[in-house]
């Protein structure tokens, strides 16, 4: 009998989603679209305020908050206090909060079963 092993590999969130983030003074704002249907879903499911919370517990956000907008595939965080005081009182190298989604989507995952009905299809070059 042969022997079926699975073989895990991990993949960058961007590889399903693209995202935008910014400032709302103090607190910092991440939106995460999925690129199809099947990435929202699995999104969803996996992407939850207690996994955003722990990948950016270094900021000591003192409140995440998720919300929903299924009708573009995209889940937005609010990250309350982590921006230093906001753009006019911070310190720190991004006050805006602008390379935030960039590091979210940096974030590995398990690559999810399906994963060829997530990703964003890719342009076929002329012949």
């Amino acid at each position: 009998m042969k022997s079926e092993t699975t073989s895990l590999r991990s993949i960058s969130l961007s590889d399903i989603a693209h995202g935008r983030s910014g400032d709302k003074g103090n607190h910092a704002n991440i939106a995460v679209l999925a690129y199809t249907q099947k990435g929202y879903d699995w999104l969803h499911e996996h992407l939850t305020v207690e996994v955003v919370a722990a990948y950016f517990a270094s900021f000591q956000p003192s409140k995440v908050v998720r919300f929903e907008a299924p009708n573009l595939l995209g889940l937005n965080f609010l990250l309350y206090d982590v921006l230093g005081g906001g753009a006019s009182q911070s310190l720190r190298v991004d006050s805006q909060g602008k390379t935030m989604a960039l590091a979210l989507l940096s974030m590995a995952i398990e690559s999810p079963p399906g994963i060829e009905e997530m990703v964003r299809e890719q342009k076929k070059e002329p012949e």
